[in-house]
């Protein structure tokens, strides 16, 4: 009789046992998706049409095409916007960056996923690189067909993005973009191509890894500072500085940079020949919206390499800031979070060093 007591507790415990193995075998991440709009949500009248529609489908509709998500996490979506990424603003930088910090709070959230347009996803990846405050992963990732396309590079993107924000391995590493197998640092990464699928570079510093089908693997930790280290903020930020880009060519004048100046420009970034160079009419112009107060930082409009200060012109008495490895469209973004801070170029220059 003891002994059938003893099979019976023995197998209710192996029962319970294997029921608790299965609850923790269902526990999955809980990841949140903020669709913007985009080519990733864009419609055309023909799958194998060139031309088509940003922005026309909604979160949940992006959701619904990737059913595999159930295999790899618990999916919610929200839409913060529904735009072609060309029509990315200001508003819906805030407005998302304040939400991710604000889930980035919650228990109940173990990662967050944008849908973005790629034509500006290099920069708003920067900016929430600079002012997302949480280690849990933020996942930016897009596409370079629509949705209705042949073979629309979406729904794999979107899989692989939902991966990656539920890998605990994520954390930490900054806001991230996941597209065609690749995992980018939002700092580094650059659109190189208009339309090919392979459009997305991380050039100067490499791959923060590769994600194929959901499996991660990483190459290296990131670089810089970036959010819940970083100095920058949108708590209780409305609107930020204008800061315009100056386009250097053959005989440039100076009087585009007087005319941003004009219209009220807290901050010029050239996007300099070569070394950040520019004609000698354009550095007189800039020389003089220093001396207004005016922040400026020279960059270049080549794809790669080092804008170095003190080269070939003397940003020190002209009171110039260099680029560094930023190019015009990532140093616009980090001179408007710096100007929130301070309007002296020397330490200004050593946000550009540092982040």
């Amino acid at each position: 009789m003891r002994l059938s007591k003893i099979v019976i507790v023995f197998t209710l415990t192996l029962v319970a046992a294997a029921g608790l193995w299965a609850a923790e075998d269902t526990d999955k991440p809980n990841i949140v998706i903020f669709a913007t709009g985009g080519t990733i949500a864009g419609s055309a009248e023909s799958q194998t049409q060139a031309g088509y529609d940003s922005g026309q489908v909604g979160v949940e509709v992006l959701i619904n095409a990737v059913p595999q998500l159930e295999e790899i996490a618990d999916v919610t979506g929200e839409q913060i916007a529904n735009v072609g990424s060309q029509n990315m603003n200001d508003e819906v930088w805030l407005k998302l960056a304040k939400r991710i910090n604000e889930l980035a709070k919650s228990p109940d959230v173990d990662g967050m996923v944008i849908t973005h347009g790629t034509d500006t996803m290099e920069e708003t990846a920067y900016f929430l690189n600079l002012v997302v405050k949480t280690d849990k992963p933020v996942v930016l990732t897009g596409s370079m067909r629509p949705s209705t396309a042949l073979s629309a590079d979406g729904p794999l993107n979107i899989f692989n993005a939902v991966a990656v924000a539920a890998d605990p391995d994520a954390r930490g590493r900054g806001v991230l973009v996941v597209a065609n197998d690749s995992i980018h640092g939002g700092r580094a990464i650059i659109k190189s191509n208009t339309t090919h699928v392979e459009t997305f570079l991380s050039p100067k510093r490499g791959l923060i890894g590769l994600v194929q089908y959901g499996k991660t693997l990483y190459f290296r930790e990131p670089y810089a500072v970036h959010t819940t280290q970083s100095v920058f903020s949108v708590e209780g930020v409305d609107t930020l500085p204008r800061v315009d880009i100056i386009y250097i060519y053959e005989d440039v004048p100076g009087d585009l940079i007087e005319a941003a100046v004009k219209a009220g420009a807290k901050g010029i970034v050239t996007a300099g020949v070569g070394n950040g160079n520019m004609t000698d009419s354009a550095l007189q112009a800039l020389a003089l919206a220093a001396t207004k107060g005016v922040v400026c930082v020279r960059s270049s409009r080549v794809p790669t390499g080092f804008v170095g200060r003190n080269v070939e012109v003397d940003d020190d008495e002209i009171g110039l800031v260099a680029s560094y490895e930023h190019n015009p469209q990532k140093a616009r973004v980090l001179l408007r979070l710096a100007l929130s801070k301070t309007t002296d170029p020397v330490k200004i220059q050593e946000y550009f060093a540092q982040y």
